[in-house]
């Protein structure tokens, strides 16, 4: 039990690192133009220098709406760490991780809705670029979404032995 606390921990530990990398990031989507590589991300236009993202008016707010999702994901995800810590440490023996298990939710609620706007909204193109793909913060916020879903329903069942 305690070797798979530990592990759960480290994959917990592990998704905060991944979520802030792929928040802070500008690689959500890659494409090539004829000068360089161009990345975009949830804040910049990165080809040589980074600008500052250029957005429609009718994407703004779908983009604003995937930055703070994003960042109450990151929110939850610590916030649900801290909890897990602070339970393991004061919950009675035979308890469940019930709170840690709903915050985790709550986070892994948090990124499916950033990632699905996002991939609704800004995954057909890269502004100035040919051949756009995903990069690898899309990818990482993807697997974070899987992560978090598993580490919160474990929190769900686990008991404090």
């Amino acid at each position: 039990m305690l070797v798979l606390l530990a592990g759960i921990f480290v994959v917990h530990i592990a998704t905060v690192i991944m979520l802030f990398v792929s928040t802070i990031a500008n690689v959500w989507m890659v494409g090539s133009s004829n000068y360089a590589t161009i990345s975009t991300g949830l804040w910049l236009l990165c080809n040589r220098t980074c600008t500052e993202l250029p957005v429609s008016s009718q994407d703004e707010a779908s983009l604003k709406a995937v930055q703070a999702f994003m960042i109450l994901s990151i929110i939850f995800s610590v916030v649900a760490l801290v909890l897990f810590i602070v339970q393991l440490f004061t919950l009675e023996k035979g308890k469940r991780f019930y709170m840690t298990g709903a915050v985790m939710l709550v986070c892994w609620m948090c990124i499916l809705i950033a990632v699905s706007i996002y991939t609704a909204r800004f995954t057909s193109t890269v502004a100035f670029a040919t051949n756009p793909h995903h990069g690898y913060c899309f990818i990482l916020a993807w697997i974070c979404f899987c992560f978090s879903f598993i580490i919160g329903v474990l929190y769900l069942v686990l008991r404090k032995k």
